[in-house]
């Protein structure tokens, strides 16, 4: 029988593969622990049995809060008091409470908490599966709302199947996706942005910040509860509403799930739910994050593993997500959350200082993800390279589909930032753009929201800056604005093409937005001036931003009718730092890109047989180039030598002008002349 594992193909991992398996056989203990010989899907149904459930004639409600004494029902019934006639049974040891409710006791609308008493205290929650959760507008109180609608939701797009092999995705927040000075909503977003997105040529949405968040400046990292829409876009059915759009145009929809941390508020959170700080998080050091603020969940308990599982089939079942990003992965992982630490050595990923039960919760929900929808893709934001993250569980890997080429966006800034263009060198940039583990696919980037957050800059804003104000007419030239144009283009474009699994964009930079994003707080006056999108801006056709979008389209043009990056290989033929010049084939396309800041090239020979077609070139006026490329011709590979030597490689002879990207491909060979010799 042949042997499996992801480590087989990669001989450094030899010493460590005592290690890796011992890691594979808690994976799979761990599994039957929970689930025995049911699916793991079918045990992570929490979010059927907990919380509130119309049934029948009844209403039934049920929560675990092993700490508690007592515990009361109370809303809007009640008059938020404490009522025999409200209060819940403890059913069994474990913890659960339950009550039964006739069906006028509660209503479409009804806000509702709890009311937890413990030894020595008492404080309000919300419902830990609770699936809709509201603020109120004056005291800015959260509260559980009960939501069971006439007229639920009905699904238009019954049959959806995601589109393409290779995830293109649109990284967007709904709040933000609007010009205006405000909070946008869900079926803004989907009457007015799903049609641009599909008409852009990205295949996939991920969504950011739609577990409910008390604070909106958080861009929805610290979540209070798990199984809430955020209210601030809308409801759950309006929710709805935008996937069901999104199907309807050919695009898939993943969310960024955070289950790597939670918010420490006490009254709209976890974190004292029963009035133990116990129930779902570390004690001592481990339950605070030090960086983030926030409480560390417990991944080696049972109800932890059950509560969080079952979120994660909740969000594909209730609401038909397509999929995950899964935040935070490298903190999970490490028990010093990965923080100032550079991971130089194997030894960094099995030396003790790794949270092998975080380890085994993310092996054991993407099984849940891929057995409850085979179609559905996760991926790990993991920055520090742990072996077999994005390597299937069948190998005995930890199952994302794909990892985050997060070092990708990093180089970019501090290359732009810290290096002057003539010192770029251009085999660490290949280097770093087509490094990642044998065993997993990526999702490459140049910037995500986290380039564009208030305190840094997008990639554009770093290199036009102030310029960016009045320099962005089409008829305005500065050096400082067409170095800014140019690299923007061949920056975007070589890390799409050098890709290695799938490409990412965030919101509004493909088309060059300026200035950051800063959500309203008290340090901007409560502003919403940059917690927006300016799409009037791409819609100006007097202004360079519309030829960056129509760039970008075009880019993506190469994997929607090429399929570019359906093949695997990058095939590096040349990297000369001194010219500035690199060139690599991809199937039949050829990628040619001249960095130099100054200097182009006449007849640059570049060792490739065969006839070539221009089918991309960032120097072409639609695009705010400047014309110095004949698209229009067939370029046919050579041998330039009067004596024809056997050793002498054919080489296509370019004109490369400088920071120009140029895109080819290989035509067909029908005839033997198509490649010529020219004795001259």
């Amino acid at each position: 029988m042949k042997e499996s594992g992801f480590y087989l193909i990669d001989p450094w991992l030899k010493p460590y593969e005592r290690i890796i398996e011992s890691r594979y056989l808690k994976c799979i203990t761990r599994e039957i622990e929970l689930a025995g010989e049911r699916p793991l899907a079918e045990f992570a149904s929490g979010h059927h049995y907990y919380g509130l459930h119309r049934n029948g004639s009844n209403w039934v409600f049920r929560e675990w809060a092993p700490g508690a004494e007592a515990i009361y029902l109370t809303g809007t019934f009640s008059n938020w008091k404490d009522s025999t006639d409200y209060r819940l049974k403890r059913i069994n040891t474990e913890g659960d409470w339950e009550i039964v409710l006739p069906a006028d006791a509660l209503s479409h609308g009804t806000l509702y908490k709890l009311s937890v008493h413990w030894k020595g205290g008492k404080g309000e929650r919300i419902p830990s599966y609770a699936t809709r959760v509201v603020q109120d507008e004056k005291t800015k109180i959260f509260s559980a709302q009960v939501w069971i609608p006439e007229e639920p939701y009905r699904w238009k797009n019954n049959s959806f199947k995601p589109s393409g092999s290779v995830p293109l995705i649109y990284e967007a927040h709904v709040g933000m996706s609007s010009e205006e000075e405000k909070i946008s909503t869900f079926r803004e977003f989907a009457d007015n942005i799903i049609p641009y997105i599909a008409d852009t040529g990205y295949n996939t949405i991920q969504l950011m910040a739609i577990q409910e968040h008390p604070f909106y400046g958080s861009f929805g990292y610290h979540v209070a509860n798990f199984f809430a829409v955020s209210s601030r876009f809308g409801t759950p059915d309006d929710l709805k509403y935008l996937i069901d759009t999104a199907h309807g145009y050919g695009l898939a929809v993943i969310m960024d799930l955070v289950h790597s941390h939670s918010v420490k508020n006490i009254n709209e959170g976890l974190g004292l739910f029963d009035g133990t700080p116990s129930q779902y998080f570390h004690t001592g050091p481990r339950r605070e994050h030090i960086a983030w603020d926030s409480l560390c969940f417990d991944y080696g308990k049972d109800k932890v593993l059950h509560f969080l599982l079952s979120n994660c089939r909740y969000w594909l079942e209730e609401y038909r997500f397509d999929g995950f990003r899964f935040d935070g992965v490298t903190s999970m992982i490490y028990y010093d959350h990965g923080l100032g630490k550079n991971f130089v050595s194997y030894d960094d990923y099995f030396n003790g200082n790794q949270d092998e039960d975080a380890l085994v919760y993310l092996y054991l929900a993407n099984k849940v993800i891929h057995d409850f929808k085979p179609e559905a893709i996760t991926i790990a934001e993991e920055m520090s390279g742990m072996p077999g993250i994005a390597s299937s569980t069948s190998s005995k890997g930890y199952g994302f589909d794909y990892r985050l080429s997060m070092g990708v966006p990093d180089f970019w800034i501090k290359l732009v930032k810290d290096t002057f263009d003539e010192y770029w060198d251009m085999g660490q940039l290949m280097h770093e753009l087509t490094q990642h583990r044998p065993e997993e696919k990526v999702i490459s980037y140049c910037e995500s929201h986290d380039q564009a957050l208030v305190g840094d800059k997008t990639l554009i804003f770093r290199m036009i800056d102030a310029d960016m104000y009045y320099g962005m007419t089409k008829e305005f030239h500065s050096l400082t604005v067409d170095r800014g144009i140019a690299l923007h283009k061949m920056i975007r474009l070589i890390t799409f093409a050098t890709a290695g699994g799938g490409y990412l964009n965030f919101m509004g930079n493909e088309f060059g937005h300026p200035e950051w994003i800063d959500f309203p707080r008290e340090g901007n006056n409560w502003s919403y001036k940059y917690a927006r999108r300016q799409w009037s801006l791409v819609k100006n056709q007097n202004l360079k931003y519309s030829q960056l979008a129509e760039f970008d389209r075009q880019m993506l043009k190469l994997q929607t009718e090429g399929r570019v990056l359906e093949n695997p290989s990058v095939i590096r033929i040349i990297e000369n730092s001194n010219d500035k010049i690199i060139a690599f084939m991809r199937g039949d396309y050829l990628f040619v890109f001249n960095f130099h800041p100054v200097l182009s090239y006449t007849d640059y020979g570049i060792p490739v047989t065969g006839k070539f077609k221009v089918v991309l070139d960032s120097d072409d006026p639609a695009f705010g180039g400047f014309n110095r490329i004949d698209r229009s011709i067939i370029y046919k590979s050579i041998k330039k030598s009067v004596r024809l030597s056997i050793n002498e490689p054919y080489r296509l002879y370019l004109y490369l002008p400088s920071r120009t990207a140029l895109v080819f491909k290989k035509e067909p060979v029908k005839r033997v002349t198509d490649i010529l010799v020219n004795p001259a």
